[in-house]
């Protein structure tokens, strides 16, 4: 058998078959995937595990769902206990998006979640990718579903790369849906299949080509796994930055049931310019309200 070069594509149809007979095989039990989770409940999972693993959304997700089973529930509730009830998930921001995206769906959609693509598009706090998730995984649509596993998939399996751009390609766009089953239910299963062999076998580091069910046909393989050639990669730091600073302040406020006194946020962060502009930054993303009185609370509105 001649191995492929990084510009030769395995044939779609060969792919699908193992790819979801694994899947079927080796899919975790995930809540939103159980048959009695509807649609909030696949929402509320994909804002969450954006940039976080399963295993620190799984707590807050189940009490988040236990407390707001439906975007009404959400809806009704200040911006701030969407904030509280996020915890240290990281990336609060995703938390007023997801209230506002409730609000929305309750003022336009009678408090169901749409199952329109363009539909969910239009809420607020929903992108390409979440829009498509939710179409795919809620309703069995046939759309690209392109989160950074299964990018890292389809770069191996098909174009004989290590890894993806930085950031979302037409190109991959184009080969995403290219690599679509035609049938709707195929395409949805097609789509959490991928994600979920990224997620546990084909992964950013540390491979398990013993375990994948394509290894036989995967480019990057076949071609001897070259090293990465394009930009290197972003690596994610956490201590001593901003995004630190911010937790820290953002953990005063969940646990406190009333407003907070600066000197309560001062004592969190000994650098004070650093912590300012922390303070500041909240403020200005809509995450935290100043008081008159110099006290500071979660939003309210």
């Amino acid at each position: 058998m001649t191995a492929m070069t990084s510009t030769q594509t395995p044939p779609a149809a060969s792919l699908h078959t193992p790819v979801i007979g694994w899947f079927e095989q080796h899919a975790r039990d995930l809540p939103w995937r159980r048959p009695e989770a509807g649609a909030w409940s696949v929402m509320v999972s994909e804002f969450m595990l954006q940039q976080t693993p399963v295993s620190r959304v799984l707590p807050v997700y189940e009490q988040w769902i236990a407390r707001w089973p439906r975007p009404a529930d959400l809806a009704a509730e200040a911006p701030g206990e969407a904030v509280r009830a996020w915890g240290r998930l990281g990336y609060p921001r995703r938390a007023l998006r997801l209230h506002g995206a409730a609000q929305a769906i309750t003022e336009r959609h009678g408090g169901d979640v749409p199952s329109e693509h363009a539909q969910l598009l239009a809420l607020p706090g929903i992108g390409e990718y979440t829009a498509a998730a939710v179409a795919s995984f809620a309703y069995g649509q046939r759309h690209a579903v392109l989160d950074t596993n299964v990018r890292r998939v389809f770069a191996r399996a098909a174009s004989g790369v290590q890894y993806p751009p930085n950031a979302t390609t037409a190109a991959e766009r184009k080969l995403a849906r290219a690599l679509l089953p035609e049938e709707d239910e195929r395409a949805a299963k097609w789509a959490a299949a991928t994600m979920e062999l990224g997620a546990l076998v084909c992964t950013a580091r540390n491979e398990d080509c013993d375990r994948c069910p394509i290894a036989s046909r995967c480019a990057w393989r076949l071609a001897g796994k070259p090293a990465h050639q394009g930009p290197p990669r972003k690596g994610q730091t956490y201590a001593g930055t901003d995004r630190q600073v911010r937790g820290r302040l953002l953990a005063v406020l969940r646990d406190s049931v009333g407003p907070v006194a600066q000197a309560a946020l001062d004592a969190v962060w000994e650098e004070p310019v650093q912590r300012a502009r922390a303070l500041d930054g909240l403020v200005a993303d809509g995450l935290v309200e100043p008081l008159a009185d110099g006290r500071y609370r979660l939003p309210l509105t």
